[in-house]
């Protein structure tokens, strides 16, 4: 099991995190495993994504890439919508977050529905995941057919994710806050 700790996340995995690979997200791109699974302590207690690559092999390839080199250390879920999902995957590194903004991965096909605790990559349109992920807090297969393809889903502590601090909103207009340094632990 690939285990991230800390405020949110600090990798613990059996070779250290190559940080130097993180500025070049070409390098990134071993194949991962059957089936994986990371660990994530928050402040709120830790919980566990099993990973199934035959569900998503490119966005399952990439997350094993970037939690296991590192990128998730220290970074916040910035957005946490009731009753839908929670999202993370912005690094705290402005020249991180700006290199990997446009390291693209082509769609999977979407095999399992985006039900409760699944873990899916968010996207702003076809072919433009990145680094950005989201756990579905409910039922929420209107996105299976909007090509959102779950590649892992949480097998213990969704406890955990359902605690998150949800009281900044979406955001302006609807927000307390559109400040994105809000961002809950």
């Amino acid at each position: 099991m690939i285990r991230v700790v800390a405020c949110l996340f600090a990798l613990v995995f059996a070779a250290p995190a190559f940080a130097q690979n993180l500025a070049n997200p070409a390098a990134l791109n071993e194949q991962a495993p059957a089936t994986y699974k990371v660990q994530f302590d928050t402040s709120k207690g830790p919980f566990v994504v099993e990973v199934h690559r035959d569900w998503a092999p490119n966005g399952a390839d990439r997350f094993y890439n970037l939690v296991k080199n590192g990128f998730y250390d220290n970074v916040r879920f910035f957005r946490v919508v009731s009753g839908f999902m929670v999202q993370f995957g912005i690094n705290g590194d402005p020249k991180l977050s700006a290199v990997w903004r446009e390291a693209r991965i082509k769609d999977d096909p979407v095999k399992q529905s985006n039900t409760r605790g699944t873990i899916t990559f968010a996207t702003a349109g076809p072919d433009t995941r990145t680094t950005q992920v989201f756990i579905n807090f409910a039922d929420n297969a209107a996105l299976d057919r909007q090509g959102f393809a779950p590649f892992g889903k949480v097998v213990s502590g969704m406890n955990v994710v359902d605690g998150l601090y949800s009281d900044y909103g979406e955001g302006a207009p609807r927000g307390r806050t559109g400040d994105p340094r809000m961002r809950s632990r």
